[in-house]
């Protein structure tokens, strides 16, 4: 089987042309190894690329566990790369994703827009004071470090990410976890590390979680578009936002990179 590796600021995939419609989805186990790091390919998840009538291509996304995931937003940006890599498109592409149609640009420096879903307003979170809830494509919960919490840079995000993707306020299906550090300016990047649900554990970067963040950040004085760093690199978010508290016209952009391809 061929496949290609790619990554959007550190956050990795393998993804397979499957237009030929050859790749067994419900084969979780096998889906499971390709992304294992030792035994495998090594991936954050696996994409596959489909035709579909209506549109350039379908993406079809499952977690590093094998399973079928929500909306990946560096998954999307990434197979957008892709789908120029092979000719299906050029600077613009119009895809369908598990949560519905999206729109992409491919710019002359390689960085991919990704126009995301509609998202409403963030509402207060039942677990961790302050923090709050948004659903930006996948269910994301964000917690901003403040002056008297730990730095993010030391914080074990792997058990407080856990103690919150597992709370039984978001069983039985969980959530995404992000937590974040306010700058000290708000028009500086803000700095976020992601516990990915499926993954289950931090991965350098997430891009329906910088997503939530920006929209979170909104409401603390951060104007569009907002930029954010990641353990992985930066990516940047625009948006608007309705007098509902809703956000509109949402935009998703940074790199998105072949790294190499092969057999297996």
């Amino acid at each position: 089987m061929t496949f290609h590796k790619y990554h959007g600021t550190g956050n990795d995939f393998v993804i397979i042309d499957d237009r030929a419609m050859q790749f067994d989805e419900t084969d979780h186990a096998r889906i499971a190894h390709l992304c294992h790091r030792r035994f495998g390919i090594g991936a954050d998840g696996l994409m596959l690329l489909r035709e579909l009538t209506g549109y350039d291509f379908e993406m079809v996304y499952f977690n590093a566990d094998g399973h079928p995931s929500s909306m990946c937003g560096n998954g999307g940006r990434c197979l957008v790369a892709f789908a120029k890599y092979l000719g299906i498109v050029e600077d613009d592409a119009h895809f369908l994703a598990v949560d519905g149609p999206h729109d992409a640009q491919i710019e002359a420096d390689g960085t991919v827009r990704l126009k995301m879903q509609d998202v409403a307003m963030p509402r207060r979170a039942s677990v961790g004071e302050g923090d709050v809830f948004l659903h930006t494509g996948s269910p994301h919960h964000v917690q901003f470090l403040g002056p008297a919490k730990m730095p993010l840079a030391e914080l074990d995000v792997f058990a407080a990410g856990q103690a919150i993707r597992y709370h039984q306020a978001y069983g039985p299906a969980g959530t995404n976890v992000n937590f974040v550090e306010v700058p000290a300016d708000s028009r500086q990047p803000w700095s976020v590390r992601t516990y990915e649900r499926g993954v289950e554990g931090e991965t350098l970067s997430c891009g329906t979680g910088v997503t939530a963040v920006a929209l979170a950040a909104s409401n603390r004085g951060a104007a569009s578009p907002v930029r954010l760093r990641t353990p992985g690199g930066e990516l940047e978010v625009a948006f608007n936002q309705r007098p509902d508290g809703g956000f509109d016209n949402i935009w998703l952009s940074g790199p998105a990179v072949r790294v190499f391809g092969g057999e297996i």
